[in-house]
């Protein structure tokens, strides 16, 4: 499985994402630009020393990742339809997730619409945690695949 970070901007979360992606093998794709530098302290506090665990790619932009993954791809979007139960995932899965402050791009989710999902939520707030709402994905795809 892999999970991809849109252009990622909290190192914290990004650190959080790493370390559930090492502790289940997934891969950890980070599309640029980064909000962060890869070296920076709180990406490192928040993955601790699982850094080493890590299959981390860097790529210069998401049509890259998308093109060099297996697939298939799902986008995660808090202003989707399809909830995250109702996909069946399988090993080779790309989870698609964007950047904290806003989301995916309104062209991707476009372009991808038919693989638009969202981890639901009451309208208390505007959206979930980004490592949140890895969490919930990753594990609800690992329950599927009983891994």
């Amino acid at each position: 499985m892999h999970v991809v970070l849109v252009e990622p901007q909290i190192p914290q979360n990004t650190g959080s994402i790493g370390r559930l992606c090492a502790g289940h093998d997934v891969c950890l794709h980070l599309i640029k630009p980064l909000g962060f530098e890869l070296s920076d302290k709180y990406l490192k506090r928040a993955g601790l020393d699982y850094w080493p665990h890590i299959d981390l790619t860097v790529h210069e932009t998401l049509a890259q990742a998308l093109e060099q993954l297996p697939g298939p791809a799902w986008f995660f979007s808090a202003r989707a339809t399809r909830h995250h139960w109702d996909v069946t995932y399988g090993p080779d899965d790309v989870l698609v997730f964007g950047r904290e402050a806003d989301g995916l791009p309104e062209v991707m989710k476009a372009r991808y619409a038919d693989r638009l999902v969202k981890v639901p939520h009451n309208d208390n707030i505007r959206s979930l945690n980004l490592a949140s709402t890895v969490a919930v994905v990753v594990y609800e795809a690992l329950r599927q695949q009983r891994v």
